[in-house]
């Protein structure tokens, strides 16, 4: 390489550097950006800082005086099942049943693992209660029958048969206490 050669070439690098240089400052200025329109305005989320301090006070009021029967009876509904007791019987041979008195509708609802029935109160004594439906435990054809013995409902004894009457499974069942 002779001299002239490298003279043109350090020339090239240098105006080429120059270039760049005038590039890059111009990149990096800053440039005024235009007023956003009322349109861009309605369609652009705002970004809206957020702090670490609650928008409104946290005070709790309290009011002491309560109100009137008149000021809430429009507004108040309460519904109360006096008539609905449940309890939980362990039965022999090994079942649990679950019933659900439902004294003002004279029913029963008893729960096992084999199914659910709804029986109806057939007598007017107290001891025992005897409750039917002409349904098996399984909601098939036969019967249940239910009878509750004692002022506490603390025994019972199911029966229940399917389409085969003569055949009666028979459940001595206790309260779980």
């Amino acid at each position: 390489m002779n001299l002239g050669q490298l003279k043109k070439l350090r020339t090239g690098a240098f105006m080429t550097g120059l270039l760049v240089s005038a590039i890059s400052i111009s990149a990096c200025q800053q440039q005024q950006e235009p007023e956003p329109s009322l349109e861009e305005d309605i369609s652009s989320e705002q970004s809206v800082p957020m702090s670490a301090e609650p928008a409104d006070p946290n005070d709790t009021v309290i009011a002491t005086d309560d109100a009137s029967l008149t000021e809430v009876e429009d507004d108040t509904v309460a519904t109360v099942n006096t008539g609905v007791m449940q309890m939980i019987y362990l039965c022999s041979p090994e079942l649990k049943v679950e019933a659900t008195y439902k004294d003002d509708d004279n029913q029963v609802v008893i729960g096992t693992d084999m199914g659910t029935v709804t029986l109806t109160r057939t007598n007017e004594g107290t001891n025992p209660e005897v409750f039917e439906v002409k349904n098996a435990i399984d909601g098939g054809e036969g019967f249940t029958q239910w009878r509750v013995a004692h002022k506490e409902r603390e025994t019972g004894v199911m029966r229940t048969a399917g389409t085969d009457e003569s055949n009666v499974d028979t459940y001595e069942c206790k309260t779980n206490k």
